[in-house]
């Protein structure tokens, strides 16, 4: 008897709960809607039988390789991580509103025709995020690794005229940091220089999370104009079989400050948020600005929040904000749980009411349109006039 069917028989599945998955860029997180807490997070990629190289998660790959990677994934969280079976289980899938539609049906198919999974629900991260507050109303801002994603949400909808996207996340800090320690260590000789040219990715994204750090805005400010304060304490680093190096002060504290800078068009974590409450409704604007939640891993940065308060109440005097908002009030909600796996509690939470039932795609329907209900298609966002 396999291992899942063992675990299935001895009443460990926890009578077949829901299983709760939230596909991410970098990490995903996979488990129970009976629980508090996902069963694993782990790299969104898959090992090569073949060649024993991983491979990552590519929304914009051809669909049949992404149906190949997809298989592959889903067994790997099912099988080695759940120890449970997905035959005829139900399905919570926590997505960005903004998800690509060829990824939702690659996957939709992946559940229904490969594993045969009884339903499937697609829950929007950042209205089921909110559910962990028992909140209607709040600005929610995911920071996760490939782009950080805006959208108010008032009473219960999305206000998708005012989203806001952009690419300033984790990869923009790896990217940054990678930059900065080249520089950085180059002065130091060739040797020096040689430990960071070739860092692995996850050794990079290793010294972003254990070193590095949001500063604060005072000493931003001064760095940008030329009068650098002085550097934090550097850190030593060595891991496994990376050559010993040091991590200048100044390196660890301006790693982060891709996301606060402002671009040629002005754009930066802080204006997302100014931006999304200027294109809300003037009666919104105040329950927006007093309920904002922040999730997604980069967000976990230490001084992150701090330094969004901050920059939203140092940008909201200049004259570009100071005329369109009258807002000088903002309120940081802190969830029940760490940032990066908020929404998949929020989806946890969801597979324990009626909800599941009601807004799930079973699998009978699915073979017979072989299609996903999709909110940006008008097929399924218009009043059927026979109902009228």
């Amino acid at each position: 008897m396999p291992l899942y069917d063992k675990y299935d028989s001895l009443g460990l599945s926890s009578d077949k709960q829901p299983i709760v998955i939230d596909i991410g860029t970098a990490y995903t997180k996979v488990g129970f809607s009976a629980e508090t807490s996902p069963r694993a997070i782990l790299p969104t990629q898959v090992v090569d039988p073949e060649t024993k190289q991983c491979r990552r998660l590519d929304a914009s790959a051809r669909p049949s390789d992404l149906y190949e990677f997809l298989v592959d994934f889903v067994h790997h969280l099912c099988f080695k991580h759940l120890l449970v079976s997905p035959k005829d289980r139900k399905f919570i899938v926590v997505e960005s509103l903004l998800c690509p539609t060829s990824f939702r049906e690659t996957l939709a198919k992946v559940l229904f025709r490969h594993f045969e999974v009884f339903s499937v629900m697609f829950a929007p991260s950042h209205l089921v995020s909110l559910c962990c507050l028992g909140l209607d109303t709040a600005l929610v801002l995911d920071v996760g690794h490939k782009e950080s994603v805006l959208i108010p949400v008032y009473q219960g909808y999305p206000v998708l005229h005012a989203w806001q996207a952009e690419p300033l996340a984790g990869h923009a800090v790896q990217s940054s940091l990678s930059s900065l320690l080249k520089a950085a260590l180059g002065n130091g000789g060739d040797a020096s220089l040689a430990v960071v040219e070739d860092l692995p990715r996850e050794v990079v994204e290793d010294i972003k999370v254990r070193a590095c750090f949001v500063t604060r805005l005072d000493r931003a400010q001064q760095m940008e104009e030329g009068r650098d304060p002085a550097p934090p304490p550097d850190a030593s680093y060595r891991e496994g079989s990376v050559p010993g190096f040091v991590i200048p002060g100044s390196v660890r504290e301006r790693a982060y400050e891709v996301l606060f800078q402002q671009d040629n068009d002005e754009v930066a974590v802080p204006t997302m948020v100014l931006d999304a409450i200027v294109k809300c409704p003037i009666d919104m604007r105040r329950p927006l600005a007093e309920n904002i939640l922040v999730i997604g891993g980069t967000s976990m940065a230490l001084g992150f929040k701090a330094r969004l308060q901050s920059e939203l109440k140092h940008l909201v005097q200049t004259s570009k904000y100071a005329s369109k908002l009258a807002v000088r009030t903002f309120k940081f909600h802190t969830p029940p749980a760490k940032e990066n796996y908020v929404a998949w509690l929020g989806g946890a939470l969801f597979g324990g009411t009626d909800i599941l039932n009601l807004r799930s795609l079973t699998k009978e329907v699915y073979l017979k349109k072989s299609e996903v209900p999709d909110w940006t298609s008008l097929e399924y966002n218009c009043r059927d006039e026979k109902t009228m």
